[in-house]
C-alpha cells in the first residue's frame, strides 16, 4: 500500500505539471520547442533524463547482472557520445537554431539544399524519425508494464496502457514545457536510485574488496566479455560505438536548441556529465553486485527490482520504482514530442492545418497509439529494442550534424544517400545474428554514413554555382 501511494502521488505531481504548462504550448514553437527559454538545469537534467530511458536502470543493471565487466565499456562509450555533444556540438547548435529559427533536427538537416532536395530529406527523416521512435517509445511503455507488473498483481495489457495514458497526457496537455520540467524532476529521482540502491548492494556484498576478491577466470569476470583476438577488439568497438548515438538524437539536440542564454551551456554541460557518470556507473555496481547477492534465477531486466525488495524498506522501494517509471517516462515523453513534431512540422501537415495547436496534439497521440499497439504484438527485451533505435538514429542523423558543424558543403543527393544508408545499414545488420559487441550494428552505419558525405565534399566555388542553379 505504501508504494501504491507513492505512485499515485507521483503521477499527480507529472499531471499536474502538464495541466499547468498547457499556457505555455498555445502555439507551434511553444508546444514543441518550449520558446526556447531553457534554463541551464532544466536543459540539462532533462537531456539527462530524456537519454536514459528504461535501459539506464534496469537494461544497464540487467546486462552487468547477466554480461559482467565487459558490460563496462558501455559507460565510456556513451559518456563520451554526450560529451561531444555538450562541449562540441552544444554552443554553435544553440547559436545556429535560435539565429535560424530551427524547430527541429530536420530543419538542421535540410538548411542550404535546394528546394527539392530539402523536400525529399524532410520526408526521409520524419519516416526515419517516425519509424525508429515507434520502437523507442514501444520499448519504454512496455518497461513501465513491466515495472507495474513486478511489483503489482497488473496484468501486462493493464499496465501497459495505465503507464500509457499517463504519459500522453501530460504531454499532450503542456507540450515542451510540460516534457522537460518532468524529465528535470525524474532525472532527480534517477539520481537518487542510482546512488542509493548501489550503496545497498555494495555493503549487502562486503564492499569493493570483496567484490574483487569474488572474481574469477570464467568469462563474466573479464573485461574483454570473455573474448580474445579480433573478437576482442570487436567486440570493445562495438561496445564504445554506443557514443555515435547522442549526436544523432533528436530529443537531445531539441533540448540545446531550447536553451535560453547561450553563456549557460558551461553550467549546463558539468551538470549532464555529472548526472551520466553517476547514474550509470551506479546501475553497473549494481548489476555486477547482484550477480554475487542473487542465486536464483531471474529475468535480468528485473534485478533492480529483487535487490531494491530485499534491501530497503517498503518506502525507499516505492521511491526507487518511482524512478524506474521516471526513467521510462523521461524518455518516452520526449520522443513522443519529437516524433509529433516530425508528423506534424516535418512532413508539413500544420501548413494544411486548421487549428495548428490540435494538430500537434493529434499527431503525438498517433504515434502513441502506434508504439502501444507494437509493445503488446511485438514484445522484446527493452535493452535490445532500445539500442536498435539509438544506433538508427545516431547512424542517421549523427554524421549530417557533425559536417553542418564542421560547415562542409556536399554534392547534392548526398545528404539523403547517407541518411538512408546509416539507417538501412542499422536495420540489416539488427536483422542478422549478433557479433562481438554488435559491431557491426553499431559502428558499421555511422561510419559509411559520415565516409559519404565525405566523399561527396565540395570545393566553395563548387558550392556557390550549385546554390546559383538551384536558384
Amino acid at each position: 500500500m505504501t508504494i501504491l501511494i507513492t505512485l499515485v502521488a507521483y503521477q499527480v505531481v507529472l499531471l499536474g505539471i502538464g495541466y499547468w504548462a498547457r499556457s505555455r504550448a498555445t502555439t507551434t514553437d511553444g508546444y514543441f520547442l518550449g520558446d526556447r527559454g531553457l534554463g541551464p538545469w532544466v536543459a540539462s537534467l532533462s537531456y539527462a533524463a530524456g537519454s536514459s530511458s528504461a535501459w539506464s536502470i534496469l537494461g544497464v543493471s540487467g546486462i552487468a547482472f547477466s554480461e559482467g565487466l565487459g558490460s563496462f565499456w558501455l559507460l565510456p562509450g556513451t559518456i563520451s557520445g554526450h560529451i561531444v555533444v555538450w562541449y562540441v556540438i552544444a554552443p554553435w547548435l544553440r547559436k545556429a537554431s535560435h539565429e535560424k529559427g530551427w524547430l527541429t533536427l530536420t530543419d538542421l538537416i535540410v538548411d542550404g539544399l535546394s528546394p527539392s532536395q530539402a523536400k525529399l530529406c524532410a520526408r526521409i527523416s520524419a519516416v526515419i524519425v517516425l519509424f525508429a521512435f515507434t520502437f523507442y517509445i514501444a520499448a519504454q511503455f512496455q518497461g513501465a508494464a513491466n515495472t507495474f507488473t513486478a511489483v503489482f498483481d497488473f496484468d501486462f495489457l493493464s499496465a501497459l496502457l495505465l503507464g500509457a495514458v499517463i504519459v500522453v497526457l501530460y504531454t499532450l496537455w503542456g507540450g515542451f514545457w510540460a516534457v522537460s520540467l518532468t524529465d528535470a524532476l525524474q532525472a532527480v529521482l534517477m539520481l537518487v536510485a542510482a546512488i542509493l540502491l548501489p550503496i545497498f548492494a555494495l555493503v549487502e556484498v562486503g564492499g569493493f574488496s570483496v567484490l574483487l576478491d569474488a572474481a574469477t577466470n570464467d568469462g563474466y569476470w573479464h573485461w574483454s566479455g570473455g573474448h580474445t583476438g579480433w573478437f576482442g577488439i570487436g567486440f570493445f568497438i562495438g561496445m564504445v560505438s554506443i557514443g555515435f548515438g547522442p549526436i544523432g538524437q533528436p530529443h537531445l539536440l531539441t533540448r540545446v536548441m531550447a536553451i535560453a542564454d547561450g553563456r549557460k551551456i558551461t553550467q549546463a554541460r558539468i551538470v549532464a556529465i555529472s548526472w551520466f557518470t553517476v547514474v550509470l556507473g551506479g546501475m553497473f555496481l549494481l548489476g555486477v553486485c547482484g550477480h554475487l547477492l542473487v542465486v536464483d534465477q531471474v529475468d535480468n531486466e528485473q534485478i533492480f527490482f529483487v535487490l531494491a525488495a530485499d534491501l530497503l524498506p517498503t518506502v525507499v522501494t516505492g521511491v526507487l520504482i518511482a524512478a524506474v517509471l521516471s526513467a521510462i517516462m523521461s524518455t518516452a515523453d520526449s520522443q513522443l514530442l519529437v516524433a509529433g513534431s516530425a508528423l506534424h512540422h516535418d512532413l508539413k501537415l500544420d501548413k494544411k492545418a486548421k487549428d495548428p495547436g490540435k494538430s500537434a496534439r493529434l499527431a503525438v497521440a498517433v504515434v502513441a497509439v502506434a508504439a502501444v499497439v507494437l509493445a503488446v504484438l511485438l514484445p522484446e527485451s527493452i535493452f535490445s529494442r532500445v539500442l536498435f533505435a539509438w544506433t538508427a538514429l545516431g547512424a542517421a542523423f549523427g554524421p549530417i550534424v557533425l559536417i553542418r558543424f564542421l560547415k562542409w558543403s556536399v554534392r547534392p543527393g548526398a545528404v539523403p544517400i547517407a541518411m538512408l544508408g546509416g539507417f538501412g545499414l542499422t536495420v540489416v545488420f539488427y536483422s542478422l545474428p549478433n557479433g562481438p559487441g554488435d559491431v557491426w550494428e553499431r559502428a558499421v552505419p555511422f561510419v559509411t554514413a559520415f565516409v559519404t558525405l565525405w566523399l561527396a565534399r565540395t570545393s566553395t566555388e563548387e558550392s556557390n554555382n550549385g546554390k546559383e542553379s538551384a536558384s
